[in-house]
């Protein structure tokens, strides 16, 4: 899960896993699997890093911290 701030303000944790695609308008749109979309203030670089960053986490984890 990353943690993301929609345009209101508002902090969500989204499942990176369910992330479709990432447009930059004068906000960023995420487009999930689903087809819902959720607007935010995150740029999509920022959005990319916290998903790499979440991602090298787990599998550290699961390598016993060998990455």
């Amino acid at each position: 899960m990353i943690i993301l701030t929609l345009v209101n303000g508002k902090e969500i944790c989204l499942n990176d896993d369910l992330i479709y695609k990432i447009e930059e308008a004068p906000d960023t749109i995420i487009t999930l699997t689903d087809g819902k979309v959720l607007r935010v203030a995150n740029k999509t670089e920022e959005i990319i890093e916290k998903t790499i960053e979440y991602k090298r986490k787990i599998y550290t984890n699961l390598l016993g911290g060998s990455i």
